[in-house]
């Protein structure tokens, strides 16, 4: 989608005049779903029952450091500020032109970066999760601090979400959350080998399923706690 220089403030401009002082959950998961400024949306591609419950899981840990693998449209993005500590490090990377969201275009960086509440501040690394030296500019930014909540929600292969894992679940602290998208089995093309994988971890941690219908094919969240 080609945007016109002078209309990306003006997008910037009606999203924070719109969001002042949104901080319940249920009035973010209304905001999101229904903003819209010049065509461009953040609704999220979710189910609003699962996506609600884990940001209520999340509210509850009140995460000062949180990771996201996989931004696409910015919706968890923006909704995960909402339920973060105000003074909260929200760190998300995503592969530019990758498939399972496709990345975001640079003209977005200043939305996405609008996104922040308080003091919060919004690190966007545009990168393969899976470079090393993705993982190294994550650890930068982390400096001494470790990872409250990490959302996986990018490369939806089998070989893909386990490398995510792998990679970014040792920068998450004690009794901290990972959580998974599409756990629940569907089409090849939408959750890919999550579902699978999801199987193999669950059983190795407490954890939680957030799922309203094991037929939807597709969607759903796995919650577990590291």
């Amino acid at each position: 989608m080609y945007l016109d220089t002078f209309l990306v403030p003006l997008i910037v401009k009606r999203f924070r005049n719109s969001v002042h002082n949104i901080d319940d959950i249920y009035d973010a998961l209304d905001f999101a779903f229904s903003f819209q400024a010049f065509g461009v949306s953040i609704k999220p591609i979710q189910v609003r029952y699962k996506i609600a419950k884990l940001l209520e899981v999340v509210a509850e840990l009140k995460p000062k450091v949180v990771l996201e693998i996989g931004t696409a449209g910015g919706d968890t993005l923006f909704l995960f500020t909402r339920v973060a500590d105000p003074e909260a490090k929200i760190i998300s990377v995503d592969l530019p032109g990758g498939p399972f969201g496709g990345g975001y275009p640079r003209w977005k960086i200043p939305l996405y970066k609008s996104f922040s509440k308080g003091g919060q501040r919004i690190y966007l690394v545009r990168g393969d999760s899976h470079d090393p030296r993705t993982l190294e500019e994550v650890k930068r930014i982390l400096g001494d601090e470790k990872v409250d909540f990490l959302f996986i929600d990018g490369d939806h292969t089998y070989e893909g979400v386990k490398k995510d894992f792998e990679m970014y679940s040792p920068l998450v602290r004690e009794r901290g959350i990972v959580a998974f998208h599409d756990i629940v089995p569907g089409s090849p093309e939408n959750v890919g080998g999550v579902p699978k994988f999801w199987d193999e971890i669950k059983m190795r941690y407490e954890y939680l399923e957030v799922v309203k219908n094991w037929h939807q094919g597709g969607y759903g969240i796995g919650i577990i706690y590291v």
